[in-house]
């Protein structure tokens, strides 16, 4: 199936950045900086959750970026029925944003396998991430350098699985749909949308997706050098 394939391109949050464990060592050192008197496991239990809910609609231009940023905070802080004014809401939104990029924690076996792979293929991102702090993640995890090009939604103006942030990463790549594999966490957002083009996928699904046939499935980086 992959033997015509030239171009390969990645999901970033939760497919080569570990998106949880950076987040929630972010918030570990917020509660902290800001004397909330929360524990992280009680935040954690409720935040993540609703930041997927929250996602979900952003990525359905339900919502807009301010209001996921806002709501997701405050909603979390709501359910745990702990009174937080609205802008202690916003500055920690906003050092939120500033300080995920600073931890780095990548999934095990990124770094080793980006090597093997661009030996053999074009490298490329496609992400729903914000175009700032994608960027900023990427350097400071030393993943900038294998890849050609870095597809965001901002720049395009709509979210994976729309049509178009595909095509225009495919254009960017200068290549052929049926050379190119999608490799993301999400279903619906990655395997789905990159195969309403045409391109191939492959399903990270490290936290337990449910299973399906719409294409090859993982739950480790490194199964990548055995089906590519």
């Amino acid at each position: 199936m992959y033997k015509t394939i030239s171009d390969l391109f990645f999901d970033l949050d939760h497919t080569l950045w570990d998106f949880e464990k950076n987040s929630a060592l972010t918030f570990e050192q917020l509660l902290g900086e800001y004397n909330i008197p929360v524990t992280l496991a009680d935040f954690l239990n409720i935040y993540v959750p609703l930041n997927l809910e929250y996602w979900k609609a952003f990525r359905e231009q339900r919502i807009d970026k301010e209001t996921l940023r806002y709501r997701r905070i405050k909603d979390t802080f709501d359910r745990l029925q702990f009174s937080i004014d609205d802008e202690m809401v916003y500055t920690l939104a906003d050092a939120y944003i500033q300080n995920l990029p600073e931890h780095n924690h990548l999934f095990p076996g990124t770094i080793k396998v980006l090597k093997k792979l661009k030996q053999r293929y074009n490298l490329h991102i496609i992400t729903n991430g914000f175009r700032e702090v994608q960027s900023f993640k990427m350097r400071n995890s030393g993943l900038s350098p294998y890849f050609d090009t870095v597809t965001d939604s901002e720049s395009v103006g709509v979210k994976k699985p729309n049509p178009l942030i595909f095509k225009k990463a495919i254009a960017d790549a200068n290549c052929d749909p049926s050379s190119a594999v999608m490799i993301g966490d999400s279903h619906e957002a990655d395997i789905i949308g990159a195969l309403q083009v045409g391109m191939h996928a492959i399903h990270f699904a490290a936290a337990g997706e449910t299973l399906h046939n719409d294409c090859v499935m993982i739950n480790d980086l490194e199964k990548l050098l055995d089906v590519l």
